[in-house]
């Protein structure tokens, strides 16, 4: 191996240094991605700001999906997903269209729905008066029979709430749930109803009734 006297180290050194630096400007020249954004914050220095290959701007969040049950006077009976926040109104014409024979009177078509939802559109005349001394309901059909019980299937809010702790909200819910599910097969089936427990259903049980 040759010997190098101090000078020839110090000129190799110099020499790698001189490629070295040759080497970094040329990368810098050619390679290095310049700052997309540069600014300088209010008596302070410059600041670089440099925008990802390939960043492209997010879409904005798609609203959540649930899946509801259509049933009844609708053209096309089924299971359709919908955009959370979407009312019966929405439901139905996703099911093309209530039948002309859609009692519409008897939805509210402006509630919400929540997923795993049945939503049953009665036809007109399905839920039918039981006596002569019915009246109108806020959200039903004419219900009071000659014996005094109140048919739940037909029954209005205003009937409803008069039954003996079932106030406005409460008859909403038994409203609600006729109109997801279908008319009421059995009196035992109102304790299905959120806030009807075991004590309520024993109150009301001799003072309802179903066709």
């Amino acid at each position: 191996m040759p010997e190098f006297t101090k000078r020839e180290k110090i000129l190799l050194m110099l020499l790698a240094a001189v490629s070295v630096f040759a080497a970094v400007s040329a990368y810098w020249a050619f390679f290095a991605k310049s700052p997309d954004v540069a600014f300088r914050l209010e008596n302070g220095p410059a600041v670089t700001v440099f925008q990802p290959a390939g960043d492209t701007l997010q879409d904005p969040a798609q609203p959540a999906k649930i899946v509801v049950h259509v049933a009844g006077a609708v053209k096309r009976p089924g299971v359709y997903e919908l955009d959370e926040g979407r009312r019966v109104i929405d439901a139905i014409e996703a099911a093309g269209g209530c039948l002309s024979e859609a009692d519409l009177a008897s939805l509210n078509l402006a509630r919400k729905l929540r997923d795993e939802d049945k939503l049953y559109v009665p036809r007109i005349g399905e839920f039918p008066v039981t006596g002569s001394a019915g009246s109108a309901g806020a959200n039903g059909g004419a219900s009071s029979a000659a014996d005094g019980r109140i048919n739940i299937n037909t029954a209005g809010l205003e009937e409803l709430d008069k039954l003996p702790g079932i106030g406005p909200a409460l008859a909403q819910r038994i409203i609600d749930y006729r109109n997801q599910h279908g008319p009421f097969k059995s009196v035992e089936e109102l304790k299905n109803v959120s806030g009807i427990g075991e004590k309520k259903f024993e109150e009301l049980k001799d003072l309802v009734k179903v066709n």
